[in-house]
């Protein structure tokens, strides 16, 4: 009997980005157990049947990745999350040459995501960013970027990626409390032991890492406004088997 867990688990298609057809996974990732996928900007315009498809194999999609630029096009991208059903929006990254800008750089980018995020929320969406590592790398003040952000544009909401703050050398749970009322929703990603995985840049299935997940899970759903958990793995070779044994490790998370 399959063990029910007490939150829905969504899953960033990106993960299948490399198992065409992408869109078959749908109907598999429903038979495990997942409530939900996450869309992802590359997706959307390669995918003309994508609302069709989610809808088809008794998936939504809540939550979904924009670039910047896309971003910018206020109207058109309200128009396409509306047609897939999502509901908060977050841009997930910048260009390679921007992430180790100054801090001015980092105050321009908050800025514009501030009023960014004032513009959809006044259409009713949810908006935010998603952290890699780089946020955590110090501009010549001394100040964090992620820091910097969320200073300048209070009305960002945040998708913490758990293992990416790992990596860039922090500690989770404490970043997670620091923002916990910005914490909406988290990618449940996870890390493995060193010099194991780097056919798959050295990510591992959730559960089957370093991280210590049900301790995080704790934090998260008793401390946080978290309402989207979503499975992701950068470079899986084998995008099934993640996504089956990621399911079936977090449902003994005690959420």
């Amino acid at each position: 009997m399959i063990k029910e867990a007490k939150v829905d688990f969504s899953f960033q298609l990106y993960c299948a980005r490399n198992f065409a057809p992408i869109l078959d996974i749908l109907p598999r990732l429903k038979a495990l157990g997942y409530a939900q996928v996450e869309g992802f900007g590359g997706l959307y315009a390669q995918e003309p049947g994508l609302a069709e498809a989610v809808k088809a194999a008794g998936l939504t999609m809540p939550t979904g990745h924009f670039g910047l630029d896309m971003l910018k096009d206020t109207s058109g991208t309200m128009k396409l999350a509306e047609d897939l059903g999502t509901k908060i929006l977050f841009c997930p990254a910048i260009p390679l040459l921007q992430r180790t800008q100054g801090e001015a750089g980092w105050v321009e980018l908050a800025e514009t995501l501030g009023e960014l995020a004032e513009t959809y929320k006044a259409a009713g969406f949810g908006f935010g960013w998603h952290n890699h590592d780089f946020e955590y790398r110090a501009t010549a003040s001394g100040k964090l970027p992620l820091d910097i952000m969320f200073e300048t544009a209070p009305n960002l909401v945040w998708q913490h990626d758990i293992a990416w703050t790992a990596r860039g050398g922090q500690d989770p749970i404490a970043w997670t409390r620091k923002y916990a009322d910005r914490v909406v929703a988290i990618h449940v990603k996870d890390i493995a032991p060193a010099g194991e995985c780097r056919d798959e840049d050295g990510w591992a299935d959730v559960g089957h890492g370093t991280l210590d997940w049900p301790g995080i899970m704790k934090v998260v759903t008793s401390e946080t406004k978290a309402q989207y958990f979503v499975m992701e793995h950068d470079n899986p070779s084998d995008v099934d088997r993640f996504a089956r044994r990621s399911i079936e490790a977090a449902r003994n998370f005690g959420v």
